[in-house]
């Protein structure tokens, strides 16, 4: 996890008003390390559409669809956490976004990771009580 989640990539006690500006920030984050091309985050406003991206917990996973693929020049993460939440439609507020890029199926074992966080609620806790970057950075470690 510590190579595709860096310190740049982790935006902490932000405040974003739609779920459209979430999703363009979390997606910002990888266009702007290196990870995906500019045109991935269009793909994730429609990967929105077609299924919302909000797992549950107050976390929600913004990714490409499927086509997005060939935007995906390195697997990443960015992780942004939004302490007023935000709502992400039928009363969903998200607290935790977590956008990801993967090449191939890299993005499924991701998922599985960030799917051991985050279904500990105390993690997702720990993560937006999180003072320093180099937090959150850990307790996605821990999960290796």
């Amino acid at each position: 996890m510590s190579t595709i989640l860096k310190p740049e990539n982790i935006e902490l006690n932000q405040t974003l008003s739609s779920k459209e500006e979430a999703i363009r920030y979390v997606g910002g984050i990888l266009h702007s390390e290196g990870y995906v091309s500019e045109d991935y985050i269009d793909s994730m406003l429609e990967r929105e559409e077609v299924t919302s991206t909000y797992m549950g917990n107050y976390v929600a996973i913004p990714h490409g669809t499927e086509n997005a693929k060939k935007s995906v020049l390195e697997t990443g993460l960015s992780v942004v956490t939004v302490p007023e939440g935000v709502d992400f439609g039928d009363g969903n507020i998200v607290k935790l976004l977590i956008g990801i890029a993967g090449k191939g199926d890299e993005h499924l074992e991701i998922l599985s990771q960030i799917a051991l966080v985050c279904s500990e609620e105390e993690n997702i806790q720990k993560i937006l009580d999180a003072q320093t970057k180099d937090e959150v950075i850990s307790l996605f470690s821990e999960v290796n």
